[in-house]
């Protein structure tokens, strides 16, 4: 067995048809917009709920906590984490580490050490369709989100297969190197160029109306006229 490595910018074999990579302007642009904005507009973006946020701060620091970067994709077959392990060598200031570990449950993927790793290298935090374990330090860091399937205790049991930067499938949703991955205690969205580039406009209008209702409805006009029934 050996790990495989992509090139995360040829994830396509037609050059006419790839999609250009989000800059790191289009990554920050989605900064402050909710997940459930996102997903209203891109539905098909949405990653399982269940793969929830872990990150456990003091009452009162939670709000706020969000997720925002660019996907480096894992993929790994547990119990081995050897793609897990090599991330740590590719991960990216401003990187989200997607690792697709088929939805098991019954060996974490990573920890304490290797989130730790990441989280010194600048890497915005973790998507882990699997478990993670350690999280009173782990699920500690309010720079760091954990979003996560499970967590339990039990670790890998060898580091000798998997796939890095190629295309995954995380809870339900299809996603490939560099895409936009936002987050909030919501849940997740996962967005390609195309998706981002299509909706942002539309979710800053959404936002926008959002405050508009809020505002009229505190200024006493009823619901029926608000939100026009």
């Amino acid at each position: 067995m050996a790990i495989t490595v992509h090139n995360p910018d040829s994830t396509s074999t037609d050059a006419e048809t790839a999609t250009v990579r989000l800059s790191d302007g289009e990554i920050a642009a989605w900064a402050g917009i909710p997940v459930s904005v996102a997903v209203d507009l891109a539905p098909e973006g949405q990653i399982d709920p269940t793969v929830a946020l872990r990150t456990r701060l003091p009452a009162g620091m939670e709000a706020g906590l969000s997720l925002l970067g660019r996907a480096l994709t894992v993929r790994c077959d547990p119990p081995d984490f050897g793609a897990v392990v090599l991330a740590l060598d590719h991960v990216q200031a401003g990187d989200v580490v997607v690792i697709a570990a088929q939805a098991r449950t019954d060996f974490a993927m990573i920890g304490e050490i290797l989130g730790g790793h990441l989280r010194s290298k600048g890497c915005a935090g973790l998507v882990v369709d699997g478990a993670v374990r350690d999280i009173d330090q782990l699920g500690s860091w309010s720079d760091f989100p954990v979003f996560a399937r499970a967590v339990n205790p039990l670790g890998p049991t060898s580091a000798a297969g998997g796939v890095l930067n190629g295309p995954v499938e995380v809870g339900g949703s299809s996603i490939s190197p560099g895409d936009l991955i936002l987050g909030d205690a919501d849940g997740l969205i996962a967005l390609n160029p195309a998706l981002a580039r299509a909706h942002l406009a539309g979710a800053r209008t959404k936002l926008d109306l959002e405050q508009r209702w809020i505002s009229q409805l505190a200024a006493g006009q009823s619901a029926k006229d608000v939100f026009g029934l």
